[in-house]
């Protein structure tokens, strides 16, 4: 009896700090929004930039699409409003984890020049924007895996 009469004072200090605290946890206290990992490999590479680089290059025909190896490659296309002119695709996705290094895009450019094409320079703005877009995407897919929809 004579420890249980020491240690009370402590014993009190606990009972009153966990009293305190049991009262922090009130019930409507909204929780943090889950954040989906960044690191998604199930298919060899992140899967939310894979994802959204399938979706930003399908306008055009795919030669490859090897999720292994991260590698999408696209036919030439020429869109209806400019037929003189058409794009290669061929996006490169780095690492596993979802950030701006983890992706390499690469754009050849063509025009046609009475009947034959030839090679067209790439501004790094287009090359830039296509990766802005396939960034952009992946976020928004990674957003839509956590709120389950």
């Amino acid at each position: 009896m004579a420890i249980v009469r020491a240690h009370a004072p402590k014993l009190l200090l606990i009972a009153a700090a966990a009293s305190a605290l049991a009262g922090c946890g009130g019930r409507d206290i909204v929780a943090p929004t889950q954040i989906a990992p960044a690191q998604m490999t199930q298919i060899g590479v992140n899967s939310y930039l894979w994802q959204a680089a399938v979706d930003t290059v399908s306008f055009a025909p795919l030669l490859q699409a090897d999720a292994a190896s991260g590698v999408v490659i696209t036919d030439w296309y020429a869109s209806p409003n400019a037929p003189n002119e058409r794009i290669k695709l061929t996006v490169a996705i780095l690492d596993s984890t979802l950030r701006a290094n983890a992706l390499r895009v690469s754009v050849a450019k063509q025009t046609n020049n009475n009947g034959s094409w030839v090679d067209a320079p790439v501004t790094a703005a287009t090359v830039q924007k296509l990766e802005d877009i396939i960034l952009t995407r992946a976020r928004d897919i990674r957003r839509t895996t956590v709120a389950g929809g």
